[in-house]
């Protein structure tokens, strides 16, 4: 296993500034890979002559990743590793590299040598056209066709069609970011495969450029068929956020409207069953359905305003807009 003997041959003007670019990837049981993925960064930043940084989330490792990952960030300057107390997830990895970048580009990719960095200067490239975001698509995929390929394009078919964000590989983590989209979006549970998605909802402009995608070299993937129903879930979340974040009343309201007005359409039914021919009416399940359908009406307009308080607690206390300002063209300094 090779220290990266190159660690400390770094140009100045690479390090002389605050970092311009942040390259995030999320570490876990990585050892073999963690040299030649620096070495291979640094290489490709180095010759595009901008200021950048190396962040290298372990996500608690257990294979020698953690204590190689301490010893290179000590050598290297351009390089800091952030070592979680445990294994959080992705989206809690990525979270953190976020958290810590210093760049006003952040790029985002795999740790296992997958993606390819010498990929970037072509999405900083792209992001400098006027995009927010840009996100890989691995055309030539190098996985397996039936656990990884296959559940992958259907996925993404599916995403697409409900975030309303047309891409071909929602899964690839080679990404770059403006740090203003970043700093607007919070993850949570495992919510990074959604995060074109995310941005969408905070007015970001995103395109999708090809990518090289390798097979893997060291160790084997962390990913299989068990996600498909956490990624169904997370889906859920992102449309409610999408369609009714600032307004979950919406849904709640109509819903329980809905149900409510259903069942005293059935209770008067019944009431004229009873009153009006005389017939009897204890025994029948209409009048269970229609209890319930008042019940859970009332309960879901509860939810609703309870719902509409919590989201009005959460954007005043944080101090949250409803909307997201693009620039501002003329004098306002009076409105500042």
């Amino acid at each position: 296993m090779s220290e990266s003997p190159s660690s400390l041959e770094f140009s100045s003007a690479s390090l002389s500034k605050s970092p311009e670019i942040s390259i995030v990837a999320p570490i876990y049981n990585e050892v073999e890979s963690i040299p030649k993925l620096i070495d291979s960064i640094a290489a490709t930043m180095e010759q595009t002559g901008r200021p950048y940084e190396i962040l290298l989330i372990d996500d608690g490792s257990n294979d020698g990743s953690t204590e190689l990952l301490q010893r290179i960030a000590r050598e290297r300057r351009d390089l800091r590793a952030v070592i979680l107390r445990r294994n959080y997830g992705q989206t809690a990895a990525m979270a953190a590299g976020f958290r810590h970048a210093r760049g006003n580009v952040i790029v985002t990719l795999d740790g296992d040598l997958q993606n390819d960095p010498t990929d970037i200067p072509r999405l900083l490239t792209t992001l400098e056209e006027g995009y927010d975001l840009v996100s890989g698509w691995r055309k030539n995929r190098q996985d397996a066709a039936l656990t990884r390929l296959l559940p992958s394009k259907i996925a993404n078919w599916v995403i697409g069609r409900v975030t309303g964000v047309q891409l071909h590989d929602y899964g690839c983590s080679l990404k770059a970011y403006r740090a203003e989209i970043v700093a607007d979006m919070n993850l949570y549970g495992e919510l990074h495969r959604f995060l074109p998605a995310l941005a969408f909802i905070e007015g970001a402009r995103i395109v999708e450029i090809p990518v090289a995608h390798h097979a893997r070299r060291y160790g084997k993937s962390k990913y299989g068929l068990g996600r498909t129903f956490r990624v169904l879930m997370d889906l859920l979340t992102v449309f409610f956020m999408k369609k009714f974040l600032t307004r979950p009343m919406h849904v709640f309201g109509f819903f329980g409207i809905a149900c409510t007005l259903a069942g005293i359409a059935l209770s008067g039914y019944l009431t004229f069953l009873k009153l009006g021919l005389g017939q009897n009416i204890g025994d029948r399940p209409l009048l269970t359905l229609a209890i319930l359908l008042i019940i859970a009406g009332i309960q879901l307009f509860s939810f609703g305003l309870l719902a509409e308080l919590v989201m009005r607690t959460y954007h005043e206390s944080q101090q949250r807009p409803i909307y997201r300002i693009r620039e501002v063209i003329g004098d306002d300094e009076e409105m500042m």
